[in-house]
């Protein structure tokens, strides 16, 4: 395969379509956390995340799951987690079993937050999916994106 290869020129296409699929949708619902709750995109997914963590086996997640989770390197999501935890939003306590180890748990204020944030990130996401839709070149990829469901582990 050469770099004029046509394989490889659809695959290249493809992968701008998808990337300015993305930078669409992530910039449309940072303008509307921002505007109607004073959170970026990265804030709001880190509270989401870990709001889903539960108390027991496997209830709480180490800072690189976390990191992975909101697809952040492991400093970004530190640096990341002591901003909520300075805005009161988030709380860190050492694991009882584990010394060394730190949980970090959304607040009752971050909670609420999270839950007038919700309806505003489902809005901005519908939005941008429908705009996207119009759009020849991304409409394949918001029909993937609708039809896709992520089921987990159970």
């Amino acid at each position: 395969m050469t770099a004029t290869d046509p394989a490889l020129t659809a695959l290249a296409q493809g992968w701008c379509a998808l990337s300015l699929l993305h930078g669409r949708i992530e910039a449309h619902i940072e303008r509307a956390l921002q505007t109607g709750h004073g959170l970026s995109v990265r804030e709001y997914s880190l509270l989401d995340v870990l709001s889903r963590q539960h108390d027991g086996d496997g209830g709480h997640l180490q800072m690189k799951q976390v990191a992975d989770a909101v697809v952040l390197s492991q400093s970004a999501t530190t640096r990341l987690v002591t901003r909520l935890e300075d805005r009161g939003l988030l709380s860190r306590y050492l694991c009882p079993t584990d010394r060394r180890g730190i949980y970090t748990n959304v607040s009752e204020a971050g909670l609420k937050l999270l839950e007038e944030a919700r309806p505003t990130n489902d809005a901005a996401l519908r939005e941008a999916l429908d705009e996207a839709a119009r759009s020849p070149e991304l409409a394949p990829l918001v029909r993937v994106v609708e039809s896709a469901s992520v089921s987990t582990p159970a």
